[in-house]
């Protein structure tokens, strides 16, 4: 028997208008629409306030933002494609500034001859190379040679000698700024991180303690369990021995 009545189209999303903001929903887009086409503004007003309500709910997480209700004001402008004409307590967007792109991030594209020194660094050798007292600017090169040592170690994970910092300060500020032979600086060490060690021993403890639990629970469960069994046994044959039956 053929069939006569066949169902319509099918009502797929990928027939539908696109929704402009889809965290609220085909049903708010829809609300929304309606309102546009309503005659008078002070029925799209009043509707208007109704769907800010509901789309505050919809996103309880914008709450935390500052002008949550600006924020909702300007989405509700959004997904009627702003046509809605209605008396917002906010000025209304314009579509240049929404889809306004921001401008390309400008990356510095500078040359670091040191990297496990820094940017900063050179920085720091710059302005002591323009420090003309004498006393003042031995003791900013002093510093400027400490934080280069705890630098290296720390991103070099080693131990390094005074020398070879003295070496880099003096190439780096080319020639200009030097420390004498005889100066120590910082004892700095690299010490590896112990949270890491601290994590490896309690999964160890907490390994072993399950073994332990498991070979000395699981025996020990059995020995008890099958202790009454083994009990009443030898109660019921001591019973079973101990004079005439009785009827």
């Amino acid at each position: 028997m053929a069939l006569t009545n066949l169902p319509g189209p099918f009502d797929y999303n990928s027939t539908r208008n696109k929704l402009l903001l889809t965290e609220y929903g085909r049903n708010v887009q829809n609300m929304v629409k309606y309102i546009v086409a309503l005659p008078t503004k002070e029925e799209r007003n009043k509707y208007a306030q109704v769907v800010i309500d509901l789309m505050g709910f919809l996103n309880p997480h914008l709450r935390d933002v500052a002008d949550f209700k600006h924020k909702l004001w300007d989405h509700l402008h959004i997904i009627s494609d702003f046509q809605l004409d209605v008396d917002s307590p906010y000025p209304k967007p314009s579509p240049e500034a929404i889809h306004l792109k921001p401008e390309p991030l400008k990356y510095p594209h500078q040359r670091i001859k040191y990297k496990h020194y820094g940017k900063t660094i050179e920085m720091m050798i710059e302005k002591a190379k323009s420090i003309e007292e004498p006393d003042r600017r031995r003791h900013m090169v002093q510093a400027i040679a400490n934080f280069m040592k705890m630098a290296y170690v720390q991103w070099n994970k080693d131990s390094v000698a005074d020398e070879i910092i003295l070496s880099d300060l003096y190439a780096l500020s080319g020639g200009v700024l030097k420390l004498e032979e005889n100066v120590n600086l910082n004892r700095v060490e690299f010490r590896a991180n112990p949270y890491n060690n601290n994590q490896n021993n309690n999964n160890s403890r907490g390994r072993t303690n399950n073994q332990n639990n498991r070979g000395g629970g699981g025996g020990g469960g059995r020995t008890n369990n099958n202790n009454p069994r083994n009990n009443n046994n030898q109660n019921n044959r001591n019973r079973n021995t101990g004079g005439a039956k009785k009827y």
